[in-house]
């Protein structure tokens, strides 16, 4: 019990034929057929350009410098001793 035999999976293909019939399974096996190569194709049109992007993406990091950055640039909120100074003087 529990494993299939040959004659099991017999039995299963020979219901399978009498409830489908074989012109509708020829149809959906075509149909799966060029459901898979739609499938291929698409996958090898996105990758297609997303191996240009990114090496367009390195040539573009490549040939320019990277930003600098200031020790006077603040962030819009302030340090933690002006953001506690400022809590410290609306609860007074």
């Amino acid at each position: 019990m529990g494993e299939f035999s040959i004659w099991h999976w017999l039995i299963v293909l020979l219901i399978v034929i009498m409830i489908f019939g074989t012109k509708k399974l020829k149809n959906m096996g075509s149909d799966l057929g060029e459901a898979v190569r739609g499938f291929k194709q698409g996958m090898k049109e996105t990758d297609a350009p997303a191996e240009k992007t990114a090496e367009t993406d390195a040539a573009a990091t490549a040939s320019t410098p990277p930003p600098q950055v200031t020790a006077s640039a603040k962030s819009p909120l302030g340090t933690r001793a002006e953001q506690a100074e400022d809590i410290a003087f609306k609860a007074k």
